[in-house]
């Protein structure tokens, strides 16, 4: 089972030393000039304070994105399993997981990038601000790039194995998997907003832990109740978890 994740805006700080990145390094080399292609874009844009806030969605008070954006190709760069932080991955706790999850994790979790398309946890990438809504000057629309880029690959990566989409809306579009099922958080019969990313943390550490491998959605559905959740089914595609707090 592959488990896709979004980015998050927080990042770890950023190293002070370091390897830089390495392109051919991250996870599905045959993205490479998809990669190089928003790479360069954003780089440039970047070093053009007044255009890059107003492309970028930034407020005046967060230029120093933009530094960070010019100098991508040689920052010291960290595995994208140690950058991302928020509400998600803090539920996660990477870091406290026992070896063999954190073995699972790095073979299921891939996160999804406006910048790099997809990465995984051992992938090395430096800090960057990116958001998948934003429209580059020769990229064009990420979202519609990174569509294009992304339906090989990961099609033939992902095979017939069970997809757990735990994206959030904006990045759905990059990548419609085959065989995809999604999770929605209720509490008192109501779809959970901001509390959902720290239930769908937890759920994926619980998964991880119990090394839960199922390849249907009904044997999702039973791999999750044997970890404690109650789980409904209104959608062959979609389970609802119920959680009585937030």
């Amino acid at each position: 089972m592959l488990i896709l994740l979004p980015p998050s805006e927080g990042k770890a700080a950023a190293p002070r030393r370091g390897s830089p990145l390495d392109l051919d390094g991250l996870t599905l080399p045959e993205l490479r000039a998809a990669r190089e292609a928003v790479l360069d874009d954003l780089t440039k844009l970047s070093a053009d304070p007044e255009t890059a806030l107003a492309t970028l969605g930034l407020s005046a008070g967060q230029a120093a994105e933009l530094e960070r954006n010019a100098a991508l190709r040689d920052a010291p760069a960290v595995p994208a399993g140690k950058l991302y932080t928020g509400v998600l991955y803090d539920a996660l706790d990477l870091a406290s997981l026992p070896a063999p999850a954190k073995r699972r994790a790095r073979n299921q979790l891939l996160i999804f990038s406006g910048l790099w398309g997809v990465v995984d946890l051992a992938d090395r990438i430096p800090p960057y601000r990116c958001s998948i809504g934003v429209r580059l000057p020769t990229a064009g629309s990420l979202s519609t790039h990174w569509k294009a880029a992304l339906a090989g690959p990961l099609d033939e990566l992902a095979g017939d194995d069970l997809v757990l989409d735990l994206r959030s809306s904006a990045y759905v579009p990059m990548w419609t998997p085959r065989n995809a099922v999604s999770v929605r958080v209720l509490h008192d019969g109501k779809v959970v907003s901001h509390f959902n990313k720290a239930t769908k943390g937890r759920v994926v550490r619980d998964l991880l832990l119990a090394g839960a491998r199922p390849r249907t959605p009904a044997r999702l559905a039973q791999a999750l109740e044997q970890v404690g959740y109650r789980v409904e089914t209104r959608r062959p595609d979609q389970l609802d978890v119920v959680v009585d707090t937030l």
